[in-house]
């Protein structure tokens, strides 16, 4: 939820269409997770959720919230995951919107505006689901409630941009961590690291827990991801400093 991702809110039965910027309805203008793990969301006046709320009654209207990740860096295959949140939506009350309007404006750009008509409404959680890079998995409504941002989440996309761009050649070393490295279009094997010289290397997702790489040949076609994990997981730009050095270190000194 706290990261560069997109996402759409889908009533079913109600088709969305296209605004006048070319832009789908369905897309909410703003969204966060509550201490109690319901979604908040900032959708305009003619989102089709907005309209079916007005005529809704109590909990009855049923929403999907997709929601798809794409890497912040070029790199082929650039879907890293998605993620469907199902549950029932109702209109933010008079009392919460304040509280309500407060948590989105710390999660937009800008900050929101929720008096400009425009609704801010509430997706109660009844299941959810992600499949992505780490696998595929559902997520029970009391662990999305219980779950807190990575703190590298806001600053992931500039941070692996920083690392493509600055550290390629390091970023590139690390294959050398890994005890088989599969060449381009090989299964893992017994591949050496020499394999990707002439590749492409991208670093593609960053997290508390560690970095993960894709390899690729120079046609962009065949690819392979490597995790390398950190010693311990970091909790600030400090730390993350410290973890990448150390990586950098233990690839420099595998050689």
């Amino acid at each position: 939820m706290e990261s560069s991702v997109s996402a759409r809110l889908l009533v079913p039965g109600i088709e969305s269409e296209t605004g006048g910027l070319g832009l789908p309805d369905d897309v909410p203008v703003a969204r966060a997770v509550d201490t109690d793990g319901d979604v908040l969301l900032l959708v305009g006046a003619a989102h089709p959720a907005a309209r079916a709320a007005a005529r809704a009654r109590d909990d009855e209207l049923c929403a999907v919230m997709e929601i798809t990740d794409v890497a912040p860096v070029a790199v082929p295959h650039r879907v890293r995951g998605r993620a469907w949140v199902a549950g029932w939506l109702t209109p933010v009350a008079a009392a919460d919107r304040p509280a309500a309007a407060r948590l989105l404006a710390e999660h937009a750009m800008g900050g929101p505006v929720p008096d400009d008509g425009r609704l801010l409404l509430r997706l109660e959680v009844g299941e959810a689901h992600v499949d992505d890079l780490w696998g595929e998995d559902a997520v029970e409504p009391d662990a999305f409630a219980a779950a807190t941002a990575d703190p590298l989440a806001r600053h992931e996309a500039e941070l692996l941009q920083h690392l493509a761009a600055a550290h390629g050649d390091q970023v590139r070393g690390l294959c050398t961590l890994l005890d088989a490295f599969p060449a381009p279009h090989e299964a893992p094997g017994d591949a050496s690291c020499a394999a990707v010289a002439l590749g492409r290397v991208t670093p593609l997702a960053l997290d508390r827990f560690g970095i993960r790489v894709r390899f690729g040949d120079g046609d962009g076609i065949a690819c392979y991801d490597a995790r390398f994990d950190f010693a311990e997981p970091v909790r600030d730009m400090g730390g993350l400093r410290r973890a990448m050095h150390g990586l950098f270190e233990a690839a420099t000194t595998a050689r």
